[in-house]
């Protein structure tokens, strides 16, 4: 009897669950074309509605893994990465992926590009003269080896079924069902061949899931589907209703991790959740036996100057400038127009509109409306005022760095409605909300 597409659909309409066989197919044809696009989504629609057991979506991610190639290594220490749902000001992965390094990791990070108001990690490394963000997987291989770490793109070769999936999906509205996010999610970083996976979970005005229930419900879809296809996993669940660094821009974001690495702390909060997941990873790979030693371990590496001398080696490694991290004015670029926004009263930073403040970005240019648009490297903000900070009349809350006055006037009206100043603030958002070690 022939297998039929249309019947794994069928099923899945119903509420039943499907065998791992059925899934493997199905992707096949995702894969190699036998399968059209108005079966793939009638199938993610489905999905969407009905949902999937745990070995279902731990059968999705393993069979997007295997529908390209799948990296193995043969390295002295644990292979381990990062993942981020997405925020404002979240360039974690510029100072973590060196300072695991540093610890005796060994992290190639699959990174991805901006979406929606939220900035992307190879946008940010892009604005590096010289950097390149694709290299072959020999490449690749040869500077994790020797570096320890490289932050680079997801190749045609990693996981292809996923990106024609992805595709359909963002034009039938089912790029929200957690089982799809999780399987995308986790077919790219189970084809990098990790031994430990950290997952990090933004939740606030700023995140893509803007409450806990949504942020606990995708941590524990990964943390067990990941962990289901072998791979040691925990999840932190982390505040996005501020943004967690002082800059928000892809040039202005990656002198502020230089800045950090050279031991430079401008957000309090932005070095400490890179502490939390790197301490996270460094027990999940066994290289700590408690928290206080992981932290000790870290904090060794950052005031050595060790990580940052692995950052700088792996940009060398990538193309990048040699000298860019004593000399980063000298490479990334700079913003035509810089303007302060002035605060209208006196008084405390009680809440920032967090997702204003992403879209502002974007529309200074330093994000896409369109997948095709050019990003301005240049653009952002820059000494962003945080909750709970005092600030007085006329003293700045952020600098506007545009590419010409009138957009840079448009954007400091944008940062200015964004902006809460009350006589008293409330009180903070804890910073890391929760920890998933295991599927609740």
């Amino acid at each position: 009897m022939n297998w039929l597409p249309q019947e794994v659909i069928r099923r899945k309409s119903a509420g039943l669950p499907l065998s791992d066989s059925d899934i493997q197919r199905f992707v096949r044809g995702i894969t190699d074309n036998s399968i059209g696009e108005g079966q793939i989504a009638a199938f993610a629609m489905a999905v969407m509605l009905k949902g999937m057991t745990v070995q279902e979506r731990v059968a999705l991610a393993l069979a997007m893994r295997d529908s390209g190639q799948v990296m193995s290594w043969n390295l002295p220490g644990p292979v381990v990465d990062k993942h981020s749902t997405g925020g404002v000001g979240d360039m974690v992965s510029l100072p973590l992926a060196p300072l695991l390094a540093a610890c005796g990791c060994y992290v190639p990070m699959i990174s991805g590009r901006g979406l929606g108001h939220t900035g992307g990690t190879l946008d940010k490394l892009d604005s590096i003269p010289g950097y390149n963000s694709l290299p072959s997987p020999e490449r690749l291989q040869a500077i994790v080896a020797d570096v320890g770490c490289a932050i680079i793109g997801q190749t045609g070769d990693l996981a292809p079924a996923d990106k024609r999936l992805y595709s359909i999906r963002d034009v039938t509205a089912t790029v929200e069902s957690i089982d799809l996010i999780t399987a995308s999610i986790l077919s790219k970083k189970l084809a990098a061949g990790l031994d430990v996976l950290l997952i990090d979970v933004k939740v606030g005005n700023g995140a893509f899931m803007s409450t806990a229930d949504n942020a606990v419900a995708l941590a524990d879809s990964l943390v067990s589907g990941a962990n289901g296809a072998g791979v040691k996993t925990r999840a932190l669940i982390t505040d996005m209703n501020q943004p967690l660094a002082r800059s928000a821009g892809n040039a202005l974001e990656v002198e502020e991790a230089i800045a950090l690495l050279r031991g430079e702390v401008r957000s309090e909060r932005l070095w400490e959740v890179t502490l939390a997941l790197a301490t996270q990873v460094l027990l999940c790979a066994g290289l700590a036996s408690s928290a206080e030693q992981a932290r000790e371990h870290l904090l060794d590496a950052w005031r050595s100057g060790e990580a940052l001398r692995r950052f700088s080696r792996m940009v060398e490694a990538l193309g990048g400038p040699a000298d860019l991290v004593d000399h980063p004015q000298t490479y990334l670029a700079s913003a035509e127009v810089v303007i302060p926004v002035c605060a209208p009263v006196s008084g405390v930073v009680n809440s920032i509109d967090t997702r204003a403040i992403g879209i502002c970005v974007v529309s200074l240019g330093g994000g896409r409306l369109h997948p095709q648009d050019r990003i301005d490297p240049s653009v952002g903000l820059s000494q962003l005022k945080l909750p709970g900070e005092h600030v007085e009349a006329g003293q700045p809350l952020a600098m506007v760095h545009a590419s010409n006055p009138f957009k840079a006037e448009q954007a400091a009206k944008a940062v200015l409605a964004a902006y809460t100043i009350t006589e008293h603030t409330d009180s903070a958002s804890p910073l890391i909300v929760q920890l998933l070690m295991e599927a609740s």
